[in-house]
Order: structure tokens, then C-alpha cells, then sequence
């Protein structure tokens, strides 16, 4: 048994995957709209009230729970869990409001002698397991570059909790980093700059930044959030450019030429579930975890992407 908290959006993507796996699973909300809303679009009823008034009732012990709650209950709902004896949690990104949670649930996780990973999806895109693939053959990674422009008047429309918000970045943006560190390695060496700030993200608009990973991979990267952009990724190896614009597509550049060439993969699932999402679920259920990002890495990148960010640490 499986059990899926949460019951908005990305909870019905994580039900389509799961039914697609023939699952069987529990679905635990909270509020009685999204309940409502979630068993209109599959026909799959919702335990209500929350998963601490669901533990009352004493259940059995799952197999393994995804927590795909709003960004601000994710942390509380997986001690919670974890408290219960739930020894296998995959967790939706960042795995809690900041860095501070996110050390929390790495410090449960360690008491309690659980597996927690954090669900970046976009590492099991097909084109980035066709990319990871390639550039194996190649040799490796020797540079990468990336953009995180975010969609600010797009944004400022969410109905969504203002902790939210103004960890925007730590909750949101960090899909595009994570894929970038997932493919050229995680920094040994990072300086960072960052000004501007919006009203619903007060800490900063402005993002520039540049490195080195464990790799022995350089990288820089910027984003501005008060002008037009859009998320992409470039990573060079010593044969061809990796070019990621849109993430979901793959193109190269082989060295000697111009010409950019659009990489044919097979995109199986991703037709017609959410990308990344079926693959990134597959592999937690069969414990196939190597390339999933675990709480205790999440703990060193989420302090990363603070400075990132210019957020305040405690």
C-alpha cells in the first residue's frame, strides 16, 4: 500500500502515475475543496481532515508514502510520518521552506533510520537521461551554463502562501539548478551576486553567479526576474553542446560546427503523464535510487540556493 498526501494539482499527476504502475494507493487531503476537486477529475476518493488526524485511526504502515502537499506542510507532514514509523518517503522539492526545515527532516530521517529523496522530476526527463547517457560516452562534463528567468508577472497572480512566495526560489527555481548539478556536479566552489527585489519576492529580482563542481566542471549562470527570459541549460563536453531550451527537448551542437541539431529520443510516457514523473516514481517504488536526490544532499544544495538567492540563513 501506498500512501499520497496532498490532494491539488501535482497530487492528481503523482495518482495518474501510480494508477499507470497498477498501485494501490490511499489519498490523504486536507481541505474538503481540493478533496472534492481531486475526486471530480479521477474518481478516487479522498481521506480528509489531514494526516495527523488520519494516523488517529491507527493504520497500517505503508510501504511508502510521496508527500505532495504545498511547499510550507511539507517538512511538518514528513516528521509527522516519520514519527509514525514510514521508512520510505519520496518528497515533493524543495522538501521544506527553507534550509532549516530541510535540515529538520534530514535529522528525523537519521533518528529514525529512513529514506527520504526529493522529487526533482526533471532529472528523469527523457532528455536528460538521454543527455546524462551521451555525455558518459563523451567523456564528461567540462562546463555548463543556465538561465533561471522566472515569469514574475505570471507569478505575482498565485494564490499561494506568502512564506511561498518569498522562498520562490528555494521552491520553485531550483528545478533548473538541480538538473544543472545533476549533470555537471554539485559546487566546491561558488561565488554569487544578486540585487533587485518584487514585492512578493522581497529578497531579490537579479541573479548572477559562477563556480566549480566536484566535477572539475566550470559553470556560471543569471537570471532576472523583472525582464524576459526563460529557464534553459547548456552543458559542453569535450565533443558537443547540450542544449536544453526547453528542458523537455534535446538538442547538440557537435564542436567544429554551427549547426544545432535536434536529438530524437523516445519520450515514452511523457506523452501523456507529466514528464519525468512516471520514470522518478518507477524508480523510488523499485528502490533504484542512485540517481534520485537524497535529504542529506538536499540539505548542502538548499544552503546553496540560499546564497543563491540572498536568503537569510539561520
Amino acid at each position: 500500500m501506498i500512501w499520497l498526501i496532498g490532494a491539488g494539482p501535482m497530487a492528481i499527476d503523482y495518482f495518474n502515475v501510480l494508477i499507470e504502475l497498477n498501485k494501490d494507493l490511499t489519498v490523504i487531503g486536507r481541505s474538503k475543496k481540493s478533496a472534492k476537486q481531486f475526486e471530480a477529475l479521477t474518481g478516487k476518493p479522498v481521506i480528509i481532515g489531514g494526516i495527523e488526524a488520519f494516523l488517529k485511526t491507527q493504520p497500517k504502515r505503508p510501504s511508502s508514502v510521496i508527500i505532495s502537499t504545498s511547499v510550507e506542510q511539507l517538512a511538518t507532514t514528513a516528521l509527522v510520518l516519520m514519527k509514525y514509523g514510514v521508512k520510505n518517503i519520496l518528497i515533493e522539492k524543495p522538501g521544506g521552506i527553507s534550509s532549516k526545515e530541510i535540515k529538520t527532516v534530514a535529522n528525523m530521517a537519521k533518528t529514525t533510520d529512513s529514506s527520504i529523496f526529493v522529487a526533482y522530476n526533471r532529472r528523469y526527463y527523457a532528455s536528460v537521461q538521454k543527455a546524462q547517457e551521451m555525455i558518459e560516452v563523451d567523456g564528461g562534463v567540462i562546463s555548463f551554463n543556465f538561465e533561471i528567468t522566472e515569469w514574475s508577472h505570471v507569478i505575482q497572480n498565485h494564490q499561494k502562501d506568502l512564506r511561498t512566495m518569498h522562498s520562490w526560489f528555494l521552491g520553485n527555481t531550483t528545478h533548473v539548478i538541480d538538473t544543472a548539478f545533476f549533470l555537471g556536479g554539485n559546487p566546491t566552489k561558488l561565488c554569487t551576486f544578486k540585487n533587485g527585489s518584487l514585492e512578493w519576492h522581497p529578497a531579490s529580482s537579479n541573479f548572477s553567479g559562477a563556480g566549480i563542481t566536484d566535477k572539475d566542471a566550470l559553470f556560471s549562470y543569471s537570471g532576472n526576474w523583472k525582464g524576459p527570459g526563460r529557464w534553459s541549460l547548456d552543458v559542453i563536453s569535450k565533443k558537443r553542446r547540450y542544449i536544453f531550451r526547453p528542458f523537455e527537448q534535446l538538442h547538440t551542437q557537435q564542436i567544429g560546427s554551427i549547426a544545432i541539431n535536434k536529438v530524437e529520443i523516445d519520450s515514452g510516457r511523457e506523452k501523456e503523464l507529466k514528464p519525468g514523473l512516471y520514470l522518478q516514481c518507477e524508480s523510488f517504488l523499485n528502490g533504484n535510487t542512485s540517481n534520485m536526490c537524497t535529504i542529506e544532499a538536499q540539505v548542502a544544495l538548499s544552503k546553496i540556493y540560499e546564497e543563491m538567492a540572498g536568503y537569510h540563513q539561520t
